[in-house]
């Protein structure tokens, strides 16, 4: 385990140099005689004066390191002011807000972070829009664009978007979201040790787990060790819900209740992990309540584990998430036959999955990792060096109240891959020895 103190001072040591060089790669990406214009999240309500914890908009994260809600991120680079070339706008100072939710950004520090030079107050930022429309005929607004979202709430950015098109109609608008993608989806080094540092506190937690899981221990007693192991190190659970499933429960693949008491006999399921500094972990493992998987269940464990590491072996350039998708479905079509959980037919076509298939296979191996645990990045391109993946098979057989799912986190490299997990315990015997130990 690292020292805790280290660590936060890491947390807090990211390179205002890291956001300005981002900036400077997307401006080189946009076309001539064009700005972007890019806004933080809301602060969501929940009910009566409540509201969602806040969580900030990663694109602009990305761009300036400002984790402060009311934020509008201007980027003008044919701007012939130098000044206004990038522009950062902050929420007003408002002492009254102050009593009660304390210090807010001031310029100065919002410029530290960013290492952006023009910083004002949110108050000037009609004025500043109206001055960049009569100057520039192409604006980039931003979006969330996700093959799976919905985006059913109307964000922020929206609401501009609507409001710039009622306003300023005869402009040309173009999508940053692309443009943006294509630079997030390769981590830079700093982003890299960011996500070891975030996979390396998840290891812990999960060490620390091993010697704490017994029988009639409630699944959220299990989720409060991990917070407990996560923000003693600076840390905090990564951008999902923990799943903490025990017996059947770990066939439900977002079961995220925990509040059931893990059983002897039973398997626990841990879809859990630590974000770091906005960037995030991601494992699963599966383990034996009462520190011993029976003949049955060790033989699952290992059929899944086997399609692990044969995954991780093709995951490297050239290969597209697609091709790895498949990779996976011949090597768990092949460990449930050996299971005696499908038949010959029922495995013969693994581009369009059979109902038996699905019904111990529902989903598929990976998707790409950094400041959202489901990332930005495209399935059907190959991947390249720089990019962060998951690789999670499973099995679920429900009739038998077992679900196995073994997760690491992997880096493609020139060379091949990284995994960033490759420290934390996955062999079977080795999680019974340290269960015992």
């Amino acid at each position: 385990m690292g020292d805790p103190k280290q660590a936060i001072m890491k947390k807090i040591s990211i390179n205002s140099s890291f956001f300005t060089e981002n900036r400077k790669k997307l401006s080189s990406l946009m076309m001539k005689d064009s700005a972007a214009i890019i806004n933080s999240n809301d602060i969501l309500p929940s009910n009566a004066d409540g509201t969602v914890k806040f969580i900030q908009n990663s694109d602009l994260f990305y761009l300036t390191g400002i984790m402060q809600e009311e934020t509008i991120l201007i980027l003008n680079p044919g701007s012939k002011t130098k000044e206004h070339k990038e522009i950062l706008f902050i929420r007003d100072y408002n002492p009254d807000l102050e009593v009660w939710e304390g210090k807010k950004l001031s310029v100065q520090h919002a410029s530290e972070i960013s290492g952006i030079k023009t910083v004002f107050e949110l108050s000037r930022f009609e004025d500043a829009l109206h001055d960049l429309m009569c100057s520039t005929d192409n604006i980039y607004m931003n979006t969330n664009d996700h093959d799976r979202s919905k985006n059913i709430v109307e964000s922020r950015d929206i609401r501009f978007i609507n409001h710039c098109k009622k306003y300023y109609p005869l402009h040309s608008y173009h999508r940053i979201s692309p443009l943006i993608y294509s630079l997030r989806v390769i981590k830079s080094d700093t982003e890299i040790e960011l996500l070891q540092n975030a996979c390396n506190i998840t290891g812990d937690g999960f060490r620390r787990l091993l010697k704490f899981v017994k029988p009639g221990v409630m699944e959220y007693e299990v989720e409060a060790e991990l917070a407990h192991e996560y923000i003693k190190q600076g840390a905090s659970f990564a951008d999902y819900e923990p799943i903490i499933a025990s017996g059947e429960n770990a066939c439900f693949l977002h079961y995220v209740k925990n509040d059931d008491p893990c059983n002897s006999g039973d398997v626990l399921l841990l879809d859990v992990a630590a974000g770091w500094a906005n960037y995030n972990a991601d494992m699963t493992r599966s383990i034996p309540v009462n520190g011993k998987f029976t003949k049955r269940q060790k033989e699952v464990y290992n059929g899944v584990l086997r399609a692990m590491k044969g995954t991780i072996k093709e995951m490297k350039p050239g290969k597209s998430v697609r091709d790895i998708i498949m990779v996976t479905r011949e090597l768990i079509a092949k460990e449930l036959l050996d299971l005696k959980l499908v038949k010959t037919g029922d495995v013969k076509d693994i581009k369009i999955k059979s109902a038996e298939f699905k019904k111990y296979y529902p989903h598929d191996v990976s998707h790409f990792l950094g400041l959202g645990v489901h990332d930005v990045g495209e399935f059907d391109v190959p991947v390249k060096p720089g990019m962060v993946l998951t690789c999670e098979p499973g099995i679920y057989i429900r009739e038998e109240k077992l679900g196995i799912r073994i997760e690491n986190d992997i880096l493609i490299t020139k060379k091949g891959n990284v995994d960033f997990m490759a420290g934390v315990p996955s062999e079977a015997d080795e999680i019974e020895d340290l269960m015992n130990s």
